[in-house]
């Protein structure tokens, strides 16, 4: 029988955790950001930084931070990168347990502090589904008079063992955007690492494969054409707040997105859900 409990960290951050036979998973409700999720008899599918403290009011540096209602740096540098839904406290609305998959449906209350960075009538809920794999989709209704723009990402960090080894396949034909560069168009299907990748694909298909030393981890993505590879190599390392100068050798992000030309235009009463899949290949 599935477990699902409701604690507290150390420095105050409140977390869900979910137990059952097929996955151990942490969801914070701060920013609705999913740190871990262990498929059973298998090795975890998601990196957290040991340099993060989790301290409230930070995103956690790693697992999968969403980035909501607009992806990158605003126009308005005063306001927060990547939006502000990763540093708010979400409320969890409902809980569903089938066949021992657990689903978590978590709601952002948009505050009157929040009205000067998103002066429009939405909602925005994050739907988790643990089971074997990781299935995690964010929700966007407008409930106003008035089309609504938004970009967002969910921004999954992967445990890759070492970077020098791991090959990221799936990206053939694609066009993508490189430190503001581009566009450029991928004329091979693997990708490998060996310096700051910072890319924004488009177009891009909807699986792609991490192939890592210890196995190969499945991403895939609906609703979305493009997506974000990241990896900060030696230089950005050093000067990431919450970050080790070698965490680099150990992860990458490869993000479901809807960014650039992808961005998502809502008319009144419409829908819209970012989902990203990930597991083990077996």
């Amino acid at each position: 029988m599935a477990v699902i409990t409701t604690s507290v960290h150390a420095n105050g951050l409140e977390y869900i955790e979910v137990n059952s036979k097929l996955c151990y998973a942490r969801i914070l409700l701060q920013g609705a950001q999913i740190d871990s999720f262990i498929p059973k008899g298998q090795a975890p599918l998601l990196w957290v930084s040991s340099a993060d403290d989790y301290q409230p009011g930070n995103g956690i540096r790693g697992g999968i931070p969403v980035c909501w209602p607009w992806f990158g740096q605003h126009p308005n540098a005063d306001w927060p990168q990547h939006g502000f839904a990763r540093n708010r406290q979400w409320h969890h609305f409902s809980t569903e347990v089938q066949d021992e998959i657990v689903t978590l449906k978590l709601v952002l209350p948009l505050a009157a502090d929040d009205r000067r960075f998103w002066p429009h009538n939405t909602r925005v809920e994050l739907h988790c589904r643990f089971g074997q794999q990781l299935r995690v989709s964010l929700v966007n209704i407008n409930l106003d008079d008035h089309p609504v723009t938004l970009t967002q990402a969910l921004h999954s960090y992967f445990p890759i063992g070492d970077i020098h080894q791991l090959i990221a396949k799936g990206f053939n034909g694609a066009h993508y955007i490189e430190f503001g560069k581009g566009p450029y168009v991928q004329t091979e299907d693997n990708v490998h690492f060996e310096r700051e990748t910072d890319r924004v694909y488009n177009g891009l298909g909807a699986v792609q494969q991490l192939h890592t030393p210890h196995g190969t981890i499945v991403v895939k993505r609906e609703h979305s054409h493009s997506a974000v590879l990241w990896n900060p190599w030696v230089e950005k390392s050093r000067r990431l707040a919450r970050f080790n100068d070698d965490d680099y050798l150990q992860m990458v992000c490869l993000e479901a997105a809807n960014v650039l030309e992808d961005a998502v235009t809502l008319a009144p009463g419409e829908r819209h859900e970012l989902t990203t899949e990930i597991s083990w290949q077996a």
